[in-house]
């Protein structure tokens, strides 16, 4: 059987691919390693906590002894574990800077002596910084904006490196701004939804004129695991989402599916650095065989209605509740 080690995968974007594996290919393994720091959450995993095929392992990418126990028996490696929120990343890059390089450089190091079959990065589109008008190709250079951004880029510049050094078998993935079930409350989408849900107010950056391209978790999902079989050996492929929206209309669409008013609204000083538009070209990938069948607007909607009826997800989250800690290690066995 093949066994696949998804670091990070107690996250957003981790935890929904390990689901997705899990189901479509009843002929593999999955190993988790995640560090579980405030974003990694073991409810993600729930659905799969009991399946034979699944694995966790708690761990810091960043520690090879952590990383060295994970792989064992792993073929392949999909590397989601990073430090992801552009906000926390200007008033601390020093964390981002550890986990995106540092824990790259460690997964490599792992993945070349163990002769790895595949190993994928799970980078960004905020590598390629701003555009005004078109959209990136993967030979676009690049041009990040903020302390996160520039970690992820350097990042993949490593996983290159290895690639034409060590000729180990790399592929980066970089993905529009993902949105979906399980989201970690600190981002737009779910932070909006569940201050919505709480009549409490929606902080809007600038004018909220900055325009994003919204991908579906599960699409993203998809077109990783296209790329884990199907991609050639040294390269990069885009993932968008084909949605380009404002803030202010993503804003309006939760507001509107949650018939809540807009005077919830209120426009706050813009970050710094905060690019303008982000925009991929996806003709790489579905050269692969990728499609994206899914409306955004019914996605939206099901992102939305999934808060709605997991309110003790997002709370524990969101009010900090003492019992938390004791509410992992009884569900879970494992210290948070």
């Amino acid at each position: 059987m093949h066994t696949l080690l998804v670091t990070g995968g107690a996250g957003f974007i981790g935890s929904n691919f390990v689901k997705y594996v899990l189901a479509e290919h009843p002929d593999e393994g999955v190993v988790v390693l995640d560090k579980l720091t405030y974003a990694g959450n073991l409810d993600n995993l729930r659905e799969v906590w009991e399946d034979s095929r699944f694995s966790f392992v708690k761990g810091d990418i960043c520690d090879p002894e952590a990383v060295e126990k994970a792989v064992q028996g792993c073929d392949r490696i999909v590397n989601f574990a990073a430090e992801t929120h552009v906000d926390r990343s200007i008033g601390g890059a020093g964390a981002f800077v550890r986990t995106d390089v540092l824990g790259t450089f460690v997964l490599l190091e792992t993945a070349r002596v163990h002769g790895v079959k595949r190993y994928v990065q799970i980078s960004t589109d905020e590598v390629y910084g701003s555009i005004e008008k078109g959209s990136f190709r993967e030979t676009d250079p690049l041009k990040p904006s903020s302390p996160y951004s520039s970690s992820k880029a350097g990042a993949d510049l490593l996983v290159l490196s290895y690639y034409v050094t060590h000729h180990l078998p790399v592929v980066i993935t970089r993905s529009s701004n993902n949105f979906g079930p399980n989201q970690y409350p600190e981002k737009l989408i779910p932070l909006f939804v569940t201050n919505a849900l709480e009549d409490k107010p929606l902080p809007l950056y600038g004018d909220g004129l900055n325009v994003r391209d919204w991908l579906f978790v599960e699409d993203n999902c998809r077109a990783i695991d296209v790329i884990l079989r199907q991609g050639r050996d040294g390269e990069i492929y885009n993932i968008g989402g084909d949605n380009e929206k404002t803030n202010r209309e993503i804003t309006d669409l939760i507001l509107k599916e949650l018939n809540k008013p807009k005077s919830l609204v209120q426009m706050v000083k813009d970050r710094p650095g905060h690019d303008r538009r982000y925009s991929i070209s996806s003709e790489k990938l579905k050269a692969l065989g990728w499609t994206q069948p899914s409306s955004f607007e019914d996605n939206l909607a099901r992102t939305v209605q999934w808060y709605v009826k997991n309110p003790d997800w997002w709370k524990k989250i969101k009010q900090g509740r003492k019992d938390f800690q004791e509410y992992y290690r009884k569900q879970y066995g494992i210290e948070p």
